[in-house]
């Protein structure tokens, strides 16, 4: 193995991949007393097209509304060796090269991962929160007060993308469907001992099929819990996304297709994705959703741990998604 590929392992001693808690865990307020009161033009969320977890970020931050008071910066899709890269014009509020200037900019002596997404104060110049799941939580109501009282939570119809009515079972959803299936799909992946990979591939299908299941129960339909779109939606959207063009064929997740093994998750997904509705603002997931990105990228992430090579992508499935024919 390369010192680059070092550099890159994924995986632990033991050929497990396990994911690191993330650092900065403060959290926006609409409360002015806070320490991070919510205010236009104040935060910058950092992210990456790639990724799964700033998806999250970027389809929430949309369908909220709040692209004109949370601005938005993206790495480059190449990872280097201290982390992601900006581009050559470099980072809009320092001109930094790469993200990890910006976690030492807030704390010169962390240690930990320089991951997306990031949630940033510009006026305290640090960085509040870099847990995709407690970013998009921010975004569901902490803003509400600055936008149009038609965009805010307390008003929509179902009360909201993490209504309180559903939240025990979004909340229940979320951990399953995270531990198997978001995160399922690196550890299987990333997994460098047989022993690793079998004890990861077979949960993340169990789990598919328990998905698949919920789907064909009274209520969930046309989303994972009725008529809305939830959080619980968008969670599990940006996994599916990148399944059948990505972690199918190059992280070995391939016991089963999505498109042809799981109908109902399928239509499911080509509902979210096709969508051009106000639900969606006009079709928040299609813009959001880059398949060539994510063949491009994981190509690339296994190669850097596997010591490089040559980056060939792959020309399946064709189509990358299907066309919504319900």
């Amino acid at each position: 193995m390369t010192e680059e590929a070092k550099i890159y392992k994924h995986a632990d001693g033991d050929g497990h991949f396990r994911r690191k808690d993330s650092s900065f865990r403060s959290f926006v307020s609409r409360s002015q007393s806070a320490d991070f009161p919510a205010e236009k033009d104040r935060y910058v969320l950092y992210m990456n097209y790639g990724c799964p977890w700033a998806h999250r970020t970027n389809i929430v931050r949309s369908l909220k509304g709040l692209e004109s008071i949370i601005q938005m910066v993206a790495t480059e899709s190449e990872l280097g060796p201290d982390g992601w890269l900006f581009p050559k014009e470099g980072d809009p509020l320092y001109g930094f090269t790469l993200l990890k200037q910006l976690y030492l900019k807030a704390d010169p002596e962390y240690h930990g991962r320089y991951t997306v997404p990031v949630l940033w104060d510009r006026k305290k110049e640090t960085v509040v929160n870099n847990e995709s799941s407690e970013i998009i939580r921010m975004f569901y109501s902490e803003f509400d007060d600055l936008l149009p009282e038609e965009q805010r939570e307390v008003n929509h119809p179902n009360g909201g993308l993490y209504p309180e009515h559903l939240r025990p079972e979004i909340d229940a959803m979320n951990e399953w469907v995270y531990t198997t299936i978001n995160n399922g799909v690196y550890k299987t992946g990333f997994a460098t001992t047989q022993e690793a990979y079998d004890a990861n591939v077979y949960p993340l299908f169990k789990s598919l099929d328990r998905v698949e299941e919920h789907l064909g129960q009274p209520g969930h339909q046309p989303y994972l819990f009725g008529a809305h779109i939830t959080e619980a939606d968008i969670r599990l959207y940006t996994t599916i996304a990148r399944f059948d063009v990505s972690y199918y064929l190059l992280f070995k997740c391939n016991l089963k297709m999505i498109r042809h093994d799981y109908p109902r998750i399928d239509l499911w997904f080509r509902r979210l994705y096709w969508d051009q509705s106000e639900k969606t603002r006009g079709g928040v997931f299609k813009r959001t959703t880059f398949f060539n990105t994510y063949k491009y990228g994981y190509l690339k992430a296994l190669g850097r741990a596997q010591g490089g090579g040559a980056i060939v992508i792959p020309a399946g499935p064709d189509p990358d998604i299907l066309p919504l024919e319900e």
